[in-house]
């Protein structure tokens, strides 16, 4: 792994980021005591490798990146270029390249294709241009269907149990599920809109417990059932404003990425009740968890660091290493092997990190 140490005018700046992470923030336990965390090394290590996105040197309005266990593959819906780019995490390159929108000249996140999902043998892509999920076969790339939306889509997310497409609608405060009959040609029927006022932002699903989870914009997580979607009850999450969201379903602990710059634990067996609060970098957003490292990732994009955390039985976070990203490098997703992959909207690129604390 290549280390560079950073210049201590970085140090600097970013003082505070480096000071979180000798202290745990707030535990909760049944009191208010806040517990010391073991120090985590200052590292500061640069990235291990950096991929340019082709068509990404404008800037990249990256959002929703993910990883495709079945198929070993990082996804990467690459914003403006209107691409979906699929990451062989093993060598860091591109394996294979699929258009999703027209290309666009918005930066945004709000432009082309920003999240994407797989399940059965398909993948959903967001089209942000149209209001619209295309579905491609997973084998060849080939379009096989579109599905019109009432809004502009967010998170895409696949729920196989129960064979749903779900797709988060931030502007139109609502959730829409979608059942699929697969095929040649698949059908895609609406079940349900689920109305999330104040929301959503981000989705996790719980088979154990039968349950989604959603943020609402300001300082709270909403609960959905899965059997009979809708909004079932809300709870505090610790942050100010919630963003993303990553769930450890065997130990059920659902962790929440503070946008002003922290990260939280909410216990599901005690209904959402915090058990830790660590401080971060600023502009925390997506945030990324191996269930097999119990290593919870959090980027923040206005500092340009990658906090790494491990998660104890108790649910507390203990600081383990900081990395420098890029600023703006606000999404992070994980291949369970220590393979981190960080997005770098201006540059259009994606960060490769080597988590060597495994």
């Amino acid at each position: 792994m290549w280390i560079a140490h950073a210049n201590n005018d970085w140090a600097t700046r970013h003082a505070g980021a480096l000071a979180a992470l000798s202290v745990l923030a707030l535990a909760i336990g049944g009191t208010q005591t806040a517990q010391a965390a073991p120090a985590a090394p200052a590292t500061l290590a640069a990235p291990r490798a950096r991929l340019r996105i082709p068509g990404g040197g404008p800037g990249i309005g990256f959002d929703d990146i993910g990883y495709f266990s079945v198929l070993d593959r990082v996804s990467i819906p690459a914003g403006r270029t209107g691409m979906l780019d699929l990451i062989d995490p093993r060598n860091g390159a591109i394996a294979a390249r699929y258009r999703i929108a027209p290309a666009a000249a918005n930066q945004a996140h709000r432009a082309g294709t920003t999240s994407a999902a797989y399940g059965d043998g398909y993948i959903f892509a967001s089209d942000h241009e149209h209001s619209a999920v295309v579905v491609l076969n997973a084998h060849d790339g080939k379009a096989v269907s579109r599905v019109p939306l009432a809004s502009e889509p967010d998170y895409v997310r696949y729920l196989g149990a129960r064979r749903e497409l779900w797709v988060t609608e931030p502007r139109g405060q609502q959730i829409q599920v979608f059942r699929i009959r697969s095929g040649a040609q698949p059908r895609f029927t609406l079940i349900r809109t689920v109305a999330v006022p104040g929301g959503p932002e981000s989705l996790v699903f719980d088979s154990a417990l039968g349950r989604a989870y959603t943020n609402l914009w300001k300082d709270k997580t909403a609960v959905l059932d899965l059997a009979h979607p809708g909004v079932i009850g809300t709870w505090r999450n610790g942050c100010a404003g919630p963003r993303g969201l990553a769930l450890d379903e065997a130990r059920q602990f659902l962790f929440v990425g503070c946008a002003e710059g922290a990260a939280t634990v909410l216990d599901l067996r005690s209904g959402g009740r915090m058990l830790a609060k660590a401080t971060v970098g600023a502009g925390v957003d997506i945030i990324s968890y191996s269930a097999a490292l119990r290593h919870l990732y959090v980027p923040g994009a206005r500092a340009a660091t990658l906090t790494v955390f491990r998660v104890s039985d108790s649910g507390a976070l203990q600081p383990r290493a900081l990395y420098r990203t890029a600023p703006g490098a606000h999404c992070v997703t994980d291949d369970g092997r220590g393979r981190v992959f960080v997005c770098d909207p201006r540059a259009g690129r994606i960060l490769e990190f080597r988590d060597q604390l495994m």
